[in-house]
């Protein structure tokens, strides 16, 4: 198992923990934001609605994918299967992967240094909280080890290994 907390018996206190991340980003940019102006600007604007985009398409995907064994909680529910299709059999934490998006994208759009601190600190409360998903699906699943080798936690590979 872990050492990690898991903040109640499905995890419950690290769903608490990411809405309020993703509030104080979506109040940063807007309050603190822009910090950044000029020609950059529009281009900061065009990529973070590119981000945002993706992560929501992201986590859409998710969510539809896993059908019946969607949960909000990182333990995984007692009647649900491992899925590894779909948007599963490019990443593992598509959900996730997509907040961590779009919480960077809101933030580029705004142009705000603090937004940005702010979604960095949801990537590291995510990571932390996929780590102890992982490591209950691992106890659960049989083939969840050579799933976790086979497939990234967040982003799909850019290049693939030759081998």
């Amino acid at each position: 198992m872990t050492r990690l907390p898991s903040l109640g018996p499905r995890g419950e206190g690290w769903v608490l923990i990411q809405p309020v991340l993703i509030v104080l980003v979506v109040a940063a940019a807007w309050s603190l934001g822009p910090d950044w102006t000029g020609p950059l600007r529009f281009l900061g604007i065009a990529f973070g609605i590119t981000l945002i985009t993706g992560g929501l398409l992201f986590i859409v995907r998710g969510v539809l994918d896993l059908g019946g064994a969607f949960t909000p909680v990182p333990r995984p529910r007692d009647d649900a299967e491992l899925v590894e299709s779909g948007v599963y059999g490019v990443v593992r934490h598509p959900i996730y992967g997509g907040l961590i998006l779009a919480a960077f994208g809101g933030a580029i759009v705004q142009a705000s240094v603090v937004a940005v601190a702010l979604a960095l600190t949801l990537a590291v409360v995510l990571w932390v909280k996929s780590r102890l998903e992982e490591s209950w699906l691992e106890a659960r699943y049989e083939g969840y080890e050579a799933y976790r080798n086979r497939t990234p936690r967040f982003f799909p590979r850019v290049v693939r290994s030759r081998g």
